[in-house]
């Protein structure tokens, strides 16, 4: 495994979530010793960005200190390189000022993107739907990939995890993330037995203390299933899993959403908008409980891993006795 990932305590890569991952929930998660991650788009103005990654550095490199024997965990800064993304060179421009560790790329594989990362030390993993769009973004130059697959929150593809990890693992032998309805220390473990290297968790760290999210959006996490996610592209033009009591409360059916096309990236003005209105996740949800801190929330996925795994090592002792 490469290196910049060597002070990982459990093998879970947090998600970047739009609007609701800071620095107060990147560093908890750092903290308790998996890979915290944030857009860069969520600082507003762009200026803030600035701010922002000072804390992170400066607010681990001191956890550092204290605790020499409990480093953090590296963080991650999630990149929309599509090209309506007119922040992006300046974006960048801070990433490398702070020299990011990881860099999440989304919506479109940039070789110069990958090169500008490199040229700093850090490493990029992009995030793909299928296999295809995985081999491009390994042939531009990305270090790993993160497979989105079924049941992943927000925008999400359909193919199957097993499936997707099968096929990506046929010839990719570097960093590989798993996405899918991940929410629980038992699927981190899954996902390693089916050939990836991390779970990719995003749903479940909106339930937390630290999440920038409205008190109803987290309870609602609480309160639903898989059964109260819907799959859509009205609201933004591409695919997504949906909370279901979001798209009720703003007066549509979730049951008879039309279809929308992928230009539309917008609900327009008599509509409310996505994100802030119509809640993104991932089908995972029924094993989120409680709101709870994020370290507590990690240290119940290290007990779920560590227990799932010493039932697995005890029966495969017993299949062998």
């Amino acid at each position: 495994m490469h290196s910049t990932f060597k002070n990982l305590r459990l093998p879970v890569i947090a998600a970047p979530l739009f609007i609701i991952s800071t620095p107060r929930l990147v560093i908890e998660q750092c903290r308790a010793g998996i890979v915290g991650s944030m857009p860069a788009l969520n600082a507003r103005p762009p200026e803030l960005l600035d701010d922002w990654l000072a804390e992170i550095v400066e607010t681990l490199a001191a956890h550092d200190r204290r605790h020499p024997e409990a480093p953090a965990a590296p963080f991650a800064i999630n990149q929309i390189v599509h090209k309506s993304n007119d922040r992006l060179e300046h974006d960048m421009a801070v990433c490398a000022k702070y020299k990011v560790p990881i860099v999440i790329t989304s919506l479109g594989a940039r070789p110069e993107i990958n090169e500008a990362v490199h040229g700093w030390g850090g490493i990029v993993l992009h995030d793909v739907i299928d296999d295809r769009f995985a081999r491009k973004a390994i042939e531009k130059g990305a270090d790993g990939l993160i497979a989105v697959a079924a049941g992943a929150g927000g925008h999400a593809g359909t193919t199957s995890p097993f499936a997707l990890v099968q096929e990506i693992r046929r010839w990719f032998r570097g960093p590989l993330a798993l996405s899918g309805a991940i929410a629980s220390g038992d699927a981190v473990l899954a996902a390693l037995a089916a050939g990836a290297d991390f779970g990719y968790v995003g749903s479940a760290f909106i339930a937390t203390v630290e999440a920038r999210a409205d008190p109803a959006y987290k309870q609602m996490i609480v309160d639903s299933t898989s059964r109260d996610i819907v799959y859509s592209n009205l609201f933004t033009g591409v695919h997504g899993n949906y909370l279901r009591g979001s798209v009720v409360a703003a007066g549509l059916d979730p049951d008879a959403l039309p279809q929308s096309d992928a230009s539309t990236m917008n609900f327009g003005t008599d509509r409310k908008k996505p994100w802030k209105d119509i809640w993104g996740c991932g089908q995972g949800i029924g094993a989120v409980g409680e709101v709870l801190p994020t370290a507590a929330l990690v240290a119940r996925f290290e007990r779920e891993y560590r227990a799932a795994r010493g039932r697995l090592v005890l029966e495969a002792a017993a299949t062998c006795t």
